[in-house]
């Protein structure tokens, strides 16, 4: 079955661009994180360098079976390792035909140290999708056994 929500489109922490301005992260964490899940099997270099920000406060999610899991990933020397699930999805920016293929990066907030995200807001990776701003509305779909979107009521 296909699972599906719209959201919005919000600003993150930009630290996985590398906007933020972290000298430990100089051209974001993706790029450092990179060489680690390509050497794994999943190559992110067709994706933006940056995460695009999903807020789904009218929506619930719930995540369920990952395409890619690694456990324990030391991608730096200034943090402990992290397990990261990336989630398969598609991205239609509402009014528009093109669809985006997609994955939920998902930094697990129990291993995740630092820039903690609101539970709201999914993190996507995604080609970069040029009329995507602040503010516009987004549907998010995937299979729901991988994500299972629900109407918050």
């Amino acid at each position: 079955m296909i699972s599906s929500a719209v959201g919005l489109i919000t600003r993150g922490h930009r630290i996985a661009s590398g906007q933020h301005r972290d000298v430990r992260f100089p051209q974001g964490t993706l790029a450092m994180q990179s060489p680690f899940f390509k050497q794994n099997g999943f190559d992110i270099t067709c994706f933006f360098k940056g995460t695009l920000n999903i807020s789904l406060q009218d929506a619930d999610f719930k995540l369920g079976r990952p395409r890619y899991f690694f456990p324990l990933v030391q991608w730096s020397t200034d943090l402990p390792p992290e397990n990261f699930s990336f989630y398969q999805c598609s991205l239609s920016m509402n009014g528009c035909s093109i669809i985006y293929e997609s994955f939920v990066y998902w930094p697990h907030p129990s291993t995740k140290p630092e820039f903690k995200q609101d539970p709201s807001v999914l993190e996507v990776i995604a080609p970069f999708i040029e009329e995507a701003h602040y503010g516009d509305e987004i549907t998010i779909t995937a299979d729901s056994s991988s994500i299972n979107f629900s109407a918050n009521i």
